[in-house]
């Protein structure tokens, strides 16, 4: 029901940065909420970061003091800063968007873009 288009993936040294951006294909402020997940070969796919339409903010253990999820309601974006990256931070990072006036709850995925950092 929602495209998702994920950008801004690459290549970055430990200790590096990279901003990851997510274009919805309608207002963000329909849709509950927006997120980040991420997953590697022969792992479940993990929650990295949400926000929801009200703007409360959810992280991982593992994301908290390090990536902040912000939102572009005008430009219908979503993003994932990412500092201080780590070699266990590589994996597949997709947008997802949730409806929660469906039950059960309506879930959409980007493609996914790929985070690599080195060691």
């Amino acid at each position: 029901q929602v495209q998702l288009v994920e950008s801004g993936g690459g290549l970055v040294q430990s200790g590096g940065s990279l901003r990851l951006s997510c274009a919805a294909s309608e207002s963000i402020s329909s849709l509950n909420a927006m997120g980040w997940y991420r997953q590697t070969p022969g792992k479940q796919r993990e929650s990295v970061a949400s926000i929801t339409n009200g703007g409360r903010t959810y992280y991982a253990d593992s994301a908290k003091g390090r990536f902040t999820i912000s939102r572009d309601n005008a430009k219908n974006m979503v993003y994932l800063q990412m500092n201080s990256l780590k070699f266990e931070d590589t994996a597949v990072y997709y947008c997802n968007a949730v409806q929660a006036t469906y039950y059960p709850p309506r879930v959409s995925w980007g493609q996914g873009t790929q985070v690599t950092v080195s060691s």
